[in-house]
């Protein structure tokens, strides 16, 4: 073999000719340039230019045009293989060794027209270099869509699928690639590098999306074969999923206000840039819809919103977004409510896509239909598991009404069908159905009572609490009609609630082999046990409770209080029979005559001598009859105000 030629080359204008002492005898041209070239280098090394020279011998005698339609790789790979035709050094590369394969292959380069061929050289390095560098098989696949057809026909399209699925199975430690979190530091060995001095150090293991960035660059078509090819090898769909929401999130920038932001550091192990794929958004979500794998998972959920909500803007066919709508209804639970807010993009005069979370519900209830069957009135069965999505889905969907109620432009009929989708055992209480339709009659004041009244249907007033039972009942926008169903409620949870709870602490505060019997308490509360449930279950029963314990409490004051009342009164009362008798006392007339410094006027000597002479306490049998008499009814008047306050 003659020795390699550094250069032979020059171009002149838009034609390459070779430097020789010979003129040219043959001229190819490709893409429009033109090659002057000799028929000899040709013919020993290419098959398809040695056959076209043997059919035209005849015709041509010395020089000799032809033109190569749909060269693969264009005028500088025909360059490369000329050069090599020459004699010429020539070096491949990750970034042309699938064209220069391509174009051997077109021009028939095999060993039969000389030994190591371009052809054989080239398959050589791909399968040697190519498959087993993520760097280089990462380039190589990217050039393939240059010429997909030869690709998949010489089968280098599915080999370089099949090498960066098995890469990305594996540690790529193990394969000797930079990585990013080491940077300089680490050997093509994988170990960590101290001063240049390999420690012998594994690194730990990457993070299982490293790969993500650099694939993101290829073609919708591409990256979804590589996806399926993923797939079929069985890569775990999380990671399936993580690497087709990276891509949607680069090439969709709408997802970018609703998803979390990529981690500013690269998720990349290559050290070269790429071109990013020219990609028609329409055409590349209603891609991502097919590949993603059937998943479960808050974040995925919240990606399927976003998706959802770009997917109204661009307008895809009705089949993509069906799809996403039952893909965001099997995990309904998972939602965000701010994600469930889709603005409107249709004709319709409200502000957000009612009609789309309506859907959703449905395709919710149909996955959830095994719950839905029956409607258990058990509280056990309620409290189930099972049952916690449809909670969770009730509660979701009151916000979501909550929020939705301020549109001016929302009928009466869709917040009831919104309301109406779910059966009455997902909610516990109707606090948050009467919140949402409190804000909406706020906001539509000019609803008829009828209307209104129509609307609160959809309220179980007995699944409301104390404190919505409270606000409802001075609520100046319901219906009169309404205040009053609630109002009475309200007296019979109170009565209830009264009920249950005085059971119960008599049950507690009765004594051991006293009171009442043991089968009596089991009795009693029994009787109220589904009382007692339901009490324990619904908000603000404890705050009654509380209310009751310091209810008794205030009544034994106040008999306290009563009795202390009675000995006060009874007190006055003696007082007051002190005073009356002062009062018959000063009332006789030598008293009064004797106080003032008067004498008495003297009627016999017999009744002056007795006045004058008597200086002890002398017995009045005129005086003690009265107050006898008047210490009697003031008994009796004193045990008759007794009765009445013990009857009060």
């Amino acid at each position: 073999m003659t020795p390699a030629k550094l250069s032979g080359f020059c171009k002149q204008g838009n034609d390459w000719l070779y430097n020789a002492r010979l003129p040219s005898d043959i001229t190819i041209i490709v893409d429009g340039v033109k090659f002057h070239l000799h028929k000899f280098p040709l013919m020993s090394k290419c098959g398809k230019i040695a056959c076209m020279l043997e059919e035209i011998q005849s015709i041509h005698d010395r020089t000799f045009t032809t033109k190569l339609e749909e060269f693969p790789g264009g005028s500088d790979t025909f360059l490369f293989a000329a050069k090599f035709c020459y004699g010429i050094q020539v070096e491949f590369t990750a970034r042309n060794i699938i064209t220069v394969y391509f174009a051997a292959d077109y021009l028939e380069m095999t060993d039969e027209y000389g030994e190591d061929n371009l052809l054989s050289k080239a398959e050589s390095f791909f399968h040697k270099n190519v498959l087993h560098n993520w760097k280089d098989c990462v380039l190589a696949l990217q050039s393939c869509e240059s010429c997909m057809p030869r690709a998949e026909k010489l089968h280098i399209l599915q080999k370089c699928l099949n090498a960066v699925s098995t890469m990305v199975c594996t540690d790529p430690s193990l394969f000797g690639w930079p990585m990013m979190m080491y940077g300089s530091l680490q050997s093509p060995g994988g170990s960590i590098l101290w001063n240049g001095i390999n420690t012998g150090a594994k690194i730990r293991s990457a993070e299982s999306d490293w790969w993500f960035e650099d694939i993101s660059y290829f073609s919708v078509g591409l990256f979804e074969r590589l996806i399926e090819t993923m797939e079929a090898r069985g890569i775990r769909s999380e990671y399936l999923a993580g690497a087709v929401m990276y891509y949607a999130r680069k090439y969709l920038p709408g997802l970018g206000r609703w998803q979390s932001r990529p981690s500013s550091k690269a998720r990349t192990v290559t050290s070269f840039s790429l071109t990013p794929a020219a990609v028609d958004q329409r055409d590349l979500l209603e891609n991502i819809e097919k590949l993603l794998p059937k998943k479960k998972g808050k974040s995925f959920c919240r990606f399927l919103l976003g998706l959802l909500r770009v997917a109204s803007i661009l307008g895809v066919n009705q089949t993509c977004l069906d799809s996403l709508e039952r893909r965001i209804g099997m995990q309904l639970e998972l939602a965000s409510l701010d994600g469930l807010l889709i603005p409107s993009f249709s004709n319709s005069d409200t502000l957000y896509d009612t009609d789309c979370v309506e859907r959703i519900i449905h395709h919710f209830m149909s996955s959830e239909s095994g719950l839905t069957l029956f409607s258990p009135p058990s509280l056990d069965i309620l409290s189930s598991p099972s049952f916690e999505p449809l909670r969770k889905v009730a509660r979701l969907i009151d916000n979501y009404l909550a929020e939705v109620a301020s549109d001016v432009n929302l009928k009466p009929g869709k917040i009831r069908s919104l309301a109406e989708v779910l059966p009455d055992s997902s909610r516990t209480l109707h606090d948050g159905l009467y919140r949402a339709l409190d804000i909406y009659f706020k906001a539509h004041p000019w609803l008829s009572d009828r209307e209104k009244e129509v609307l609160c249907n959809i309220i179980d007033y007995g699944k409301l609490s104390i404190d919505a039972c409270a606000h409802a009942s001075q609520n100046k926008r319901l219906p009169l009609r309404v205040v009053l169903q609630v109002l009475f409620f309200e007296q019979l949870h109170l009565r209830t609630a009264l009920a249950g709870c005085l059971n119960v602490l008599e049950a507690e505060s009765a004594p051991r082999g006293q009171g009442i019997a043991p089968t009596e308490i089991a009795g009693n509360v029994t009787a109220t046990g589904e009382t007692g449930q339901r009490i324990v279950q619904r908000d603000g029963w404890v705050t009654i409770v509380r209310e009751n314990q310091v209810l008794k409490v205030d009544m034994e004051r106040m008999r306290s209080r009563v009795g202390e009342l009675e000995d006060e009164v009874s007190k006055i009362k003696r007082e007051m029979k002190k005073v009356k008798k002062s009062r018959s006392s000063l009332s006789s007339p030598c008293i009064v005559a004797g106080k003032f410094g008067c004498k008495p006027l003297s009627k016999s000597s017999d009744s002056q001598t007795d006045v004058v002479g008597s200086t002890g306490p002398t017995p009045r049998p005129s005086f003690e009859q009265p107050h006898s008499s008047h210490h009697s009814r003031h008994r009796k008047s004193l045990s008759l105000f007794r009765d009445l306050t013990h009857g009060s």
